[in-house]
């Protein structure tokens, strides 16, 4: 587990961040007590889950913390320079590793805790992760009292993991090893690091049909590119303003919002209408943008806002491997149709016709593109790539999958887990959705500026649910 070469997508996200635009995801999990401190049964509550002795609390689950991250090999890589590629990058062991400098424990005051916790995760997120170590952090967030966050005791965590290291599936499989479920069996498994492996001259030789092999594929992957390529140019609007209430110059700070789905109801609405899930939400967001729009006085832009909507690339049942294997599909959100029935038809439509072309092919594959340019494209390529964004999408609609089963941290269940986004050079918003508990939880990530109103936006997703259900029935 010595070193790794930075895949081309990875090194793309590592040269694409700024000071004023970070390349990390993020997640921020709201865990209850264990179910017996819960219980009206017990006379006397438990201690807290994070209580500790001393002042400062927080310090079993912040153990736990540090102890479970420092366990995943993938969370102490760095990423150094190399000679070769010119213009590459690898991860490498950071040998002065100490995962506590990464790992970090804030109280807040003794308020509304989840308001709280989502205002601070705004301002976490705007802060770049320090470069020269793993690029990672944890905070472990309770109230002002000893022992917990929330009137019941309830604590949450925040993860920060940059880009580079991680695609959101690959994202799920390092942070999963922190659960109790997943710690010490999948976790190391799943997050391990692979040597870099290199292949001698002389295999070309002694292999001429092989040879004649990776030949054809390279010139197959070289016509998907030319073929995305066009199509991003073809697609790309050489006005750069986009769609006002979408568009913003960076101020470099950052809102985070959240708002909760129910599942059950989205699946109703997809049995009546047809189509997937996924289709049902994208059609959500679309009403809760046009609803918030009009909230805000904004005339409809002449043209609809386009969503860049990624997709995985790797097969289903393989392993989450390590470097990003990312495509996207590019859809316009009808949001200027009034009607919520005639939007869900709409995406479907659309996204009927993103399946059948596939995810590498398309304006919205530009990701595909990164894998045919050489490291130094990426180190001198990436602020001219960033600032293009804008030309091609308005808004970064992601889903991020995750277990199914019942997860817990230290005993204590989790309860919401809100996925987060990084926002595009231009851009003023980012939504990302997961499902969990028979819940879609959805993360906002804003320009703290540019949207001060990101919980009207919330509520337009639960409005918008609501009026799809009742349509539909």
């Amino acid at each position: 587990m010595s070193s790794e070469l930075l895949a081309p997508l990875d090194l793309a996200f590592w040269h694409l961040e700024s000071a004023g635009h970070p390349m990390h995801l993020g997640a921020l999990a709201f865990f209850a007590l264990p179910p017996v401190a819960a219980s009206a049964a017990a006379p006397v509550p438990a201690p807290g889950p994070v209580s500790a002795p001393g002042a400062g609390g927080g310090g079993r689950i912040l153990d736990l913390l540090a102890t479970r991250a420092a366990a995943i090999p993938r969370l102490r890589m760095r990423v150094r320079d190399v000679w070769l590629p010119i213009g590459g990058a690898a991860w490498s062991v950071a040998k002065d590793f100490d995962v506590r400098r990464h790992v970090h424990h804030i109280r807040l005051p003794d308020i509304d805790f989840a308001a709280g916790a989502a205002a601070l995760a705004g301002e976490l997120m705007e802060r770049p992760l320090e470069r020269g170590l793993p690029p990672w952090e944890m905070y472990l967030l309770t109230g002002g009292r000893e022992g917990g966050g929330g009137r019941d005791g309830s604590f949450a965590v925040l993860v920060k993991l940059h880009h580079a290291l991680a695609d959101g599936m690959r994202a799920v499989a390092i942070g999963a090893g922190i659960f109790d479920e997943i710690a010490g069996i999948a976790g190391a498994r799943t997050a391990g690091v692979r040597r870099v492996r290199t292949v001698p001259p002389t295999s070309w030789l002694a292999g001429p049909r092989q040879a004649a092999g990776l030949a054809r594929n390279r010139l197959e992957e070289l016509g998907r590119a030319l073929d995305v390529g066009a199509s991003v140019v073809r697609s790309s609007r050489f006005d750069p303003r986009g769609v006002p209430a979408l568009s913003a110059a960076s101020s470099g700070t950052r809102r985070v919002g959240t708002a909760v789905l129910d599942l059950e109801d989205v699946q109703r609405v997809r049995r009546a209408a047809g189509g997937t899930a996924n289709d049902v939400l994208l059609a959500i967001v679309a009403g809760a943008l046009r609803r918030w729009m009009g909230d805000r006085g904004e005339r409809l832009s002449p043209a609809d806002p386009r969503a860049l909507v990624p997709v995985s690339r790797r097969r289903p049942g393989s392993p989450p491997g390590s470097g990003n294997k990312l495509s996207a599909y590019l859809l316009t959100l009808p949001v200027r149709d009034p009607d919520p029935r005639s939007r869900l038809a709409a995406v479907r439509r659309a996204m009927d016709r993103n399946k059948e072309a596939g995810p590498s092919r398309g304006a919205g594959a530009v990701a595909v593109l990164a894998d045919q340019l050489p490291p130094l494209a990426h180190r001198f390529g990436a602020p001219l790539a960033g600032g293009a964004a804008r030309m091609l999408f308005d808004i970064l609609v992601t889903s991020v999958p995750l277990p199914r089963s019942a997860l817990s941290l230290g005993g204590c269940p989790l309860r919401e887990i809100y996925p987060m986004a990084p926002l595009a050079r231009g851009q003023s918003l980012a939504i990302a959705l997961s499902t969990y508990g028979g819940q879609v939880h959805v993360g906002l990530v804003a320009d703290g500026k540019a949207v001060p109103d990101l919980g009207r936006l919330a509520h337009g997703l639960r409005e918008e649910l609501e009026e799809l259900l009742t349509l539909t029935r």
